[in-house]
């Protein structure tokens, strides 16, 4: 699977150009993430939603992290037996469909999908970035590489609400999902462009074998039913009036029953188009798929995905556990049993045997712990700024900006710090001092956000503690894993952090809020709007301890990575040694 790649500057140039564009994609994903933030009452409108329905809107926000989280490690798994190039590229083409679907979408079904597609394109460009770097960067020097990469995943999430609001301010919110496809088509040119170099001989991408006269045909049958099956596909879903009102040409677009644009004749052709497409290319497919253990990523789908709706869809203020989570997190709980039995008797798992050991397991425990306290400052802050009379909805989110712009700071700071510290030292002392901080912001009053130079150096030091966190935890999980295993590694990694978040805020804002109750009904007189306000205070006060609580017990669990810069046996250490997993 590896060839040397070739030295000197020309390799060099060409490896940072290639990170410089997976980054670029893994940004623009973390943009999407957050963008709908802004977007949502109107994407809720455009699919016939009415904002008094707000709790129907949850599959919008819950379908995309359904896709980001629960397949994430079976794409890690396929960047490790296919190239990572050709994963970022699959990976791009799936969040282009996911775009175009959600900005097409006029009822709910459909918006759910695209976001789906979405998530799962979105995500997989994560892991197969951060195997990216293991495969070009020996490992002393993969400290500063991998910070880059998490350095603009933050940045992205800074950068999605601010360009969602541009949009939102001269178009409607169709015109953001329209721009990520034309973002991700640029960098699909960009990444394909930088093919696999001269000197790789003997690697995925040698030459192979000329195909047969007949494959050639089948071939080119494929790609024209692809093009036209997405083409009259994307039609039903565009519905042109001209057509529609149409006497002649409008009949195709009449739905079977209701008013689907996807239940129309046109509709349903173009998904059998895609369909028989499937089908004609079942053979390249079907065979990578099961190398890569369909049955083990169908038990981690199920489990990971029972454990988003859990807690993605519940209502803080009234449970910790959706209205499906009774149903579903046995069923989850039944797939992570049936996981670990097949995880010791399959063949060849979908997690190989010795990436889930030693620091891998550790990592996972810490980023598992830092999303936690992530989210519990991404959703708080803003929540008690807007107690104050000071800042309306725009002023909190700039107050946040704070601590977001300083994470990616912490991330690049942390990457470079590898080169003279172990894991352990990067991690702990950046969760140590964020820790600090959100143990300070849990006794912050309504004084205490409007008091700016102390509550932006607080802010600054608890982003600037998690950002140093990123790149070690990375770090850790790839040194300890097997070469022909950093896919699923890194997929592992950033799956724990997504678990973290989202169990993390319905966690701790159950508890929060819990307070909140127990305050209000101990006033006096519970109309009284300063108290309630005070309440309020209590439950964010709840919400940062919550934070600080797993930021140091995540410093505790990432000391044991190591303070010391170590190299790991199963990867060469001498900087110059021949690596390079074909492109």
């Amino acid at each position: 699977m590896t060839t040397p790649h070739p030295s000197g500057a020309a390799a060099g140039t060409h490896r940072l150009a290639l990170l410089s564009a997976a980054s670029a994609a893994v940004a623009l994903a973390a943009a999407d993430t957050y963008v709908v933030v802004l977007a949502l009452t109107d994407m809720m409108a455009g699919v016939g939603i009415g904002i008094d329905a707000l709790q129907r809107a949850t599959p919008i926000i819950s379908g995309f992290l359904l896709g980001y989280i629960a397949v994430l490690p079976l794409i890690g798994r396929l960047s490790d037996l296919l190239d990572r190039r050709r994963i970022l590229l699959g990976c791009l083409l799936v969040f282009v469909a996911g775009s175009a679907v959600t900005a097409l979408a006029v009822e709910m079904p459909v918006l759910v999908t695209g976001r789906v597609l979405q998530g799962i394109g979105g995500g997989g460009l994560v892991p197969a970035t951060l195997a990216l770097v293991a495969d070009l960067w020996p490992p002393h020097r993969r400290g500063t590489p991998l910070g880059v990469v998490g350095a603009v995943q933050e940045l992205g999430s800074v950068l999605g609400p601010v360009l969602g609001a541009v949009v939102l301010a001269w178009s409607g919110w169709r015109a953001i999902f329209w721009l990520n496809v034309a973002a991700a088509l640029v960098l699909y040119a960009v990444i394909h462009l930088l093919g696999p170099r001269a000197g790789t001989e003997g690697s995925a991408d040698a030459p192979r074998p000329t195909p047969s006269g007949s494959r050639r045909v089948l071939s080119a049958i494929t790609a024209v039913l692809l093009v036209v099956g997405l083409a009259v596909t994307g039609l039903a879903l565009a519905a042109p009036e001209a057509l529609v009102t149409d006497v002649t040409l409008g009949a195709p677009f009449v739905p079977f029953a209701g008013s689907s644009r996807v239940l129309t004749p046109v509709g349903v052709v173009g998904l059998v188009l895609l369909v028989v497409v499937a089908v004609l290319t079942a053979p390249r497919w079907w065979a990578v798929l099961r190398r890569a253990d369909l049955v083990g990523a169908l038990l981690v789908a199920v489990a990971l995905g029972s454990l988003v709706l859990t807690f993605a869809s519940s209502d803080p203020e009234k449970e910790v556990v959706g209205p499906l989570g009774y149903s579903l997190l046995p069923v989850g709980a039944v797939a992570l049993v049936a996981l670990v039995w097949w995880h010791r008797h399959a063949a060849d798992p979908l997690i190989p045997r010795g990436v889930v050991g030693a620091r891998g397991s550790r990592s996972l425990v810490v980023s598992l712990l830092v999303g936690a306290a992530l989210v519990s400052v991404v959703v708080d802050v803003p929540l008690l700024a807007r107690l104050t009379d000071t800042y309306d909805e725009t002023g909190a989110a700039l107050v946040l900006v704070r601590f977001l712009l300083a994470v990616p700071v912490g991330a690049l700071v942390g990457g470079w710090s590898l080169r003279r510290l172990g894991d352990g030292a990067v991690a702990g002392a950046g969760l140590l001092l964020a820790g600090v901080g959100l143990v300070a912001m849990s006794r912050w009053t309504l004084a205490s956000v409007g008091d700016t130079v102390p509550a932006t150096v607080v802010l600054v030091v608890v982003g600037l503690g998690m950002g140093l966190a990123l790149a070690p935890v990375n770090n850790a999980a790839l040194a300890d894993s097997p070469a022909d295993a950093h896919g699923v590694a890194s997929s592992l990694v950033v799956v724990a952090r997504m678990v973290g978040m989202v169990v993390g805020l319905a966690l701790l804002t159950s508890i929060g809020l819990n307070r909140y109750f127990d305050a209000v009904r101990r006033l006096p007189d519970q109309l009284d709007t300063d108290a309630l306000i005070g309440a309020g205070v209590v439950q964010v006060q709840t919400v940062f301890l919550g934070g600080a609580i797993a930021a140091l017990l995540g410093a505790g669990v990432a000391f044991t990575l190591g303070v010391g810069r170590r190299t790991s046996a199963a990867e060469p250490a001498d900087a110059d040694a021949p690596r390079f997993v074909a492109l």
